[in-house]
Order: structure tokens, then sequence, then C-alpha cells
């Protein structure tokens, strides 16, 4: 029996997706794809949480006091308390490291999903698919990367969203974190090596 090019076994797979990445590190276009789109999401999913607003003109920073215990602080599933306040003339954040963390990695998620799936877009060849069809493969990473936009996408539309609806997003971030995670394999597990060299 001969193996097709989007195997399904778990080597062939993470080693494929492994070199995708790899690929999409090394190539300039995808590149800026992936700090774009990370950027962006980044901004968004702290737009979204409430730790970026927009800022006043003033510059500074605020530290509360006991930061390295309040950083743990817990205000709601997958939620932590701010330790800081940084006015940047535009921009005003508030700093909470592990909000941070969580939102860098759902960011980099993103951007790696979406850079790979610029990459099946740009070379279709390589993932053994029509030149028009390789778009497809952007897919997954959207629709995975969902659950996390859902309470900006209700900031855009203008709806009113209650407490317990932003509470029941905030705990749909595993899922999207296994979706992102399981979209990158589906994506990279097609990439033929052999087209990228």
């Amino acid at each position: 029996m001969t193996e097709t090019i989007g195997g399904n076994r778990p080597n062939t797979m993470l080693a494929r997706t492994g070199f995708a990445v790899r690929a999409t590190l090394h190539r300039t276009d995808t590149r800026i794809v992936l700090v774009g789109v990370s950027l962006g999401y980044l901004l968004a999913y702290l737009f979204a949480i409430g730790h970026l607003s927009a800022g006043d003109g003033d510059f500074g920073l605020l530290l509360v006091s006991d930061p390295a215990s309040r950083a743990f602080q817990p205000m709601g599933t997958l939620l932590w308390e701010p330790i800081a306040r940084l006015d940047a003339g535009v921009a005003t954040v508030f700093v909470s490291p592990l909000n941070l963390l969580l939102g860098l990695v759902l960011a980099l998620l993103v951007g790696v999903n979406i850079a790979v799936s610029f990459l099946a877009w740009r070379q279709p060849e390589a993932c053994g698919i029509a030149g028009s069809s390789g778009v497809l493969a952007g897919v997954p990473a959207l629709l995975s990367g969902a659950a996390c936009c859902a309470p900006v996408v209700l900031i855009v539309l203008g709806v009113q969203a209650s407490g317990i609806l932003l509470t029941a997003f905030s705990a749909l971030v595993p899922i999207a974190l296994a979706l992102l995670v399981g979209s990158l394999l589906w994506v990279g597990r097609t990439v033929d090596p052999a087209y990228l060299q």
C-alpha cells in the first residue's frame, strides 16, 4: 500500500508539519504574514479582554503593590489581574503577564496557521492540490480561531454581550487552542518537502 502525500501516520504528520513551519520561517513573504497576523491577533485579543484601549495622550507607568502575587490572581476563566498600567500616548495597556502569555500563544498559533496556509496557496503543488484550491487550506485556521475572536466580533458588530456570554467565550479558549493545533497539523501533513527545496 502506498502512502499518500497527506499520510496520517503521526510521525509523518509531525515531520511534514515541522517542515512546513520551518519553510514558512525561511521565506520573506510568509514571515511577513506570520508577524502581521500574530501582531494583529494579539492586539485584537488584548482589546477583547479589555486590556488595550485608546489612550488620552498621557505617558506613564503605574505598578500595583506586590505585583508578583497579584499576577496570579484570577479575574475569571483564563483571565488574570493586571499588575501595571502603561499609558503610551495613543494607547493604554493593562499589563498582565499571564494574559499576555496566553494571548501570545494564541496569536502565534493563528499566525503560523495562516502563514502555512499562505504557503500552500502560493505553492499549491507542494500540497498536491490545484492552484486555485490552495486557499482552501486556510479555512480550518480561520474557523478554529473564531472561539477566541468571538468577543471582538461582538464588539465590531455592536452587540451588547452580557458577562455570562463573555465568560462562555473565554471558556472556549482551550477548545480553540486544540483546534488551532489540529488545523496546523491538518494543513502541514499535506506539504510535500520535495516541492519546497
